[in-house]
């Protein structure tokens, strides 16, 4: 296969569609920040139609996520673009954010730029909802959540599975509130937040 493949994306992909779809009703645009492979991209740009869907990631990654955009041709789809959450974004405003996987790859510093970013381009009442593991008063939620930690941080030691109350100081000094957190297959999580 020419473009990259994610596992994770194609067993995740629908339990995250059916928390987003009926989060995502009224929104028209969506900024998906890490798009990764770019799976997740052309899911649900296929699966909610009315809504147009922003894939974007680090540049070298982006390539990849073009294969699956242009290979799915889909008019909601539009081409990935770079970014960098330490940088600029190349979005000035955005309805509502997706990410999956990214805040236990990037480093705590990132994480904050990352909530900084998401203050800074949602509106009032917009949406920020974010999937992955994470931790409840510093505990795991699973050995396998554990193994996982151990893994990331082998690899890389800024990395980790996050603690939901750190990221929700985060969101709140970003104005964000939390608004819901949806127990996910895996032992993952799907947060949701909304600008003030």
């Amino acid at each position: 296969m020419d473009k990259p493949f994610s596992q994770a994306c194609e067993n995740n992909k629908r339990p995250i569609l059916a928390v987003l779809a009926p989060l995502f009703r009224e929104v028209d645009f969506v900024l998906e920040v890490g798009s990764g492979t770019g799976q997740h991209a052309v899911f649900f740009a296929r699966e909610m139609p009315w809504l147009r869907w922003q894939p974007s990631d680090v540049a070298e990654n982006l390539p990849g996520i073009a294969r699956w955009c242009g290979e799915a041709a889909l008019p909601n789809l539009l081409a990935p673009v770079a970014l960098d959450v330490g940088g600029t974004w190349p979005v000035t405003e955005s309805p509502a954010l997706f990410s999956a996987n990214t805040l236990h790859i990037m480093s705590w510093p990132m994480v904050e730029r990352f909530f900084t970013g998401a203050g800074q381009l949602l509106g009032p009442g917009g949406l920020l909802a974010v999937y992955g593991p994470f931790n409840y008063d510093g505990q795991y939620t699973s050995p396998s959540n554990a193994s996982f930690d151990n893994w990331l941080k082998a690899r890389d030691p800024a990395s980790g599975i996050r603690d939901k109350a750190a990221v929700d100081a985060l969101a709140e000094a970003a104005g964000l509130v939390p608004l819901a957190d949806h127990a996910m297959p895996a032992n993952n999580r799907l947060l949701v937040w909304q600008k003030a």
